[in-house]
């Protein structure tokens, strides 16, 4: 399957103010043609062919996960059965490896709804830590690194008090608690500090053998690798609380946390709904689209998010021998969910959704429909069976109407 990348936007949709260098114009995306996924059958391709393109995306996009990081201790902190107004119980569980004590842990926060036995549960990491995603005042401040912002009120790379509620529209948990759902966040920054010398004092210095004078080799895992193996350990967690339904998790993330959720729900089969919000480049959208943020621009700005010879492909893209619609294959047959905004040009909204267009054969070999439609649907408008779509008004966040199309979508699949 050699598939021609030839579907239009409008120009009206396409409008957006010009970044020097950076291409907006559909017609100079470039027509290089997509990696064959080499489908037949669906024992072929769960005994052979995932296993070959995931290999691929280990040794050239994000690294190998080691394999023996340890087992990790859960400490509940902290429990309270009237949050939220007494909507929810919330608990606080500290997440350390004690073979590993040079790394600090994570702190997650979760949310059960208080009128349910054990709920299914939304599994996602926060930029801006716990005290951000919650608006209650006695969630702990978070004492981690974090990136500077005097939008968000982060001062010398620290949370003040300020901070506190500043991720909440992100996170209506509210809404999510009342359609019967349990929520599980963790500052992304607690597994790994997220610029480029992060790693040396988190995950990947703590679990290697030079620590902070390590050498990352080609195939080695990057900072997108260390958050994915974050949550896996949250799930890990998840399995034991009576509270939450083991069985029914949905891994969710933005940005560049949308392309931590994609790699974490590929890697971990436990989480049985995968949910992608504007992840962009190096996420969603197809790499050979030059559209947008670009494969050369990421691993400039961002290198150490990924495995280092993913920078061989800056410029390069037709010779990466993956490209993003194999990612979200790597799904199936589990429901994805993949989401653009309309003003979010800067990921390549129409690379996203053609991830998932041409991820849908796969899915159809299991007898799954995928996005179901042939070109992009228009705006507020979603799509999609196994593989949900939609681009809404607004620009690059995570919103009321996000949330309610995730909330459809694993109600829809989990009821059956």
């Amino acid at each position: 399957m050699r598939t021609t990348l030839f579907l239009l936007l409008t120009a009206s949709a396409l409008a957006q103010t010009p970044r020097p260098g950076v291409n907006y114009d559909e017609a100079k995306v470039g027509t290089d043609p997509l990696p064959d996924l080499k489908l037949t059958t669906v024992d072929d391709w769960t005994q052979k062919r995932r296993p070959e393109i995931f290999k691929l995306f280990e040794d050239h996009v994000y690294g190998k996960t080691p394999a023996d990081i340890g087992a990790p201790k859960f400490e509940v902190t902290a429990t309270k059965t009237d949050a939220l107004g007494g909507l929810a119980t919330r608990k606080f569980i500290h997440i350390s490896l004690p073979s590993r004590p040079d790394w600090p842990g994570m702190d997650v926060m979760l949310h059960t709804p208080n009128a349910t036995k054990a709920a299914p549960c939304f599994v996602g990491l926060s930029f801006g830590g716990n005290h951000a995603v919650s608006t209650e005042t006695d969630v702990p401040l978070s004492t981690r690194w974090m990136r500077e912002s005097k939008e968000k009120n982060i001062v010398d790379h620290r949370a003040t008090e300020a901070t506190r509620g500043t991720e909440s529209s992100r996170w209506p948990l509210e809404m999510i608690l009342k359609r019967g759902f349990a929520v599980a966040t963790a500052y992304y920054g607690d597994i790994e500090p997220d610029h480029a010398d992060g790693w040396k004092e988190g995950l990947r210095a703590a679990v290697s053998k030079d620590g902070a004078n390590t050498v990352w080799k080609d195939g080695e895992w990057g900072a997108i690798g260390a958050w994915s193996w974050g949550l896996s350990r949250i799930a890990d967690y998840l399995q034991t609380d009576p509270q939450v339904d083991g069985k029914h998790l949905a891994v969710i993330g933005h940005s560049r946390l949308g392309k931590t959720s994609l790699w974490a729900g590929v890697q971990d089969t436990r989480f049985g709904v995968v949910i992608s919000n504007d992840s962009g480049e190096g996420g969603a959208a197809l790499m050979r689209r030059d559209f947008g943020e670009t494969t050369a621009i990421i691993t400039k700005a961002f290198p150490h998010w990924f495995t280092p010879n993913y920078k061989n492909y800056a410029g390069n893209a037709a010779a990466c021998p993956v490209d993003m619609h194999m990612l979200i294959a790597l799904a199936a047959p589990r429901p994805i969910y993949i989401a653009s905004a309309a003003e979010d040009h800067w990921a390549d909204q129409k690379g996203e959704f053609l991830s998932g267009k041409f991820a849908s054969p796969v899915y159809a070999r299991f007898g799954k429909q995928g996005v179901v439609v042939e070109a992009q649907p228009a705006i507020d408008t979603p799509v999609g069976d196994f593989i949900g779509y939609h681009i809404r008004t607004g620009k690059h966040d995570v919103t009321d109407f996000d949330w309610t199309q995730y909330l459809n979508f694993a109600t829809r699949h989990w009821s059956k």
